[in-house]
């Protein structure tokens, strides 16, 4: 899971970005280690029907819609021939939709539908990426069809993949994300992702500024991740009672109106 790709990145995605020489750096391992980058939704697929996936598939994903995604990332991924998942966040990107939002420059779309000519799947991110498992039924309905939608009308078909804002989500959420017409999302989790996590849960790892190629190649080869995302878990662990004790201050507020 990538962000922002970005030489000067600011204050705001500095943790969660990657240099574009890390980036070379990392996609060059993939080649060399003889891994098969494919699509969000073609691993799903694959899944559920039982097809066979090609030799160490791996994902390469996107979140938000960074400028640097065109920029730095895409021609490294046309020169490897490396299939990708981008997941915009419509309300984010510069355009008719832009809601201000965005945390540091963000793509066009004129550069949306390049990514899409190039092997880049796009998937839902909500529209203005707030934390879904945190908002109203109405309100959660409004991000999902809105993203869908305004995802449709530029490029022209619906999408069918979707990410979790922040890497969270719930059973109201995945149920919504599903009955909004997403056939698969992806949360965080910091972990691999397996077919028994179910099309609706799939885990990923975090790739960010500090991930030397080391930690990387280990990473995608499935080795030390606990270790490496152990204070993540612990801190999410923790933030979880948090989250869960102000949906009910919520719904026993809901109650009593």
């Amino acid at each position: 899971m990538y962000h922002s790709i970005a030489h000067s990145p600011n204050d705001a995605t500095r943790a969660l970005s990657v240099a574009p020489e890390a980036f070379t750096e990392q996609m060059a391992l993939l080649g060399d280690r003889g891994f098969t980058p494919v699509d969000t939704a073609r691993l799903a697929a694959a899944w559920r029907s039982g097809a066979a996936l090609p030799a160490r598939p791996v994902l390469i994903t996107f979140d938000d819609g960074y400028e640097g995604v065109h920029r730095h990332a895409l021609p490294v991924l046309a020169k490897h021939g490396f299939a990708s998942t981008l997941f915009v966040s419509t309300g984010w990107l510069r355009g008719p939709y832009d809601t201000g939002g965005g945390l540091d420059a963000m793509l066009d779309w004129d550069q949306v539908r390049e990514l899409a000519g190039e092997q880049v799947e796009i998937g839902g991110h909500s529209h203005t990426h707030p934390e879904l498992d945190q908002i109203t039924d109405e309100a959660l309905w409004s991000e999902l069809l809105r993203c869908k939608e305004i995802i449709a009308d530029e490029l022209g078909a619906r999408p069918v993949s979707f990410a979790y804002p922040y890497g969270y989500s719930s059973r109201r959420v995945r149920r919504t994300v599903r009955e909004a017409g997403f056939a698969q999302s992806l949360a965080v989790g910091n972990a691999l992702a397996r077919r028994r996590q179910g099309p609706y849960a799939l885990q990923r790892v975090t790739v960010r500024r500090t991930t030397g190629i080391e930690e990387f190649e280990q990473l995608v080869e499935g080795r030390a991740i606990t270790r490496n995302f152990a204070r993540d878990r612990a801190l999410t662990k923790g933030y979880a009672m948090v989250r869960r004790a102000r949906q009910v201050r919520r719904k026993a507020i809901r109650s009593r109106v």
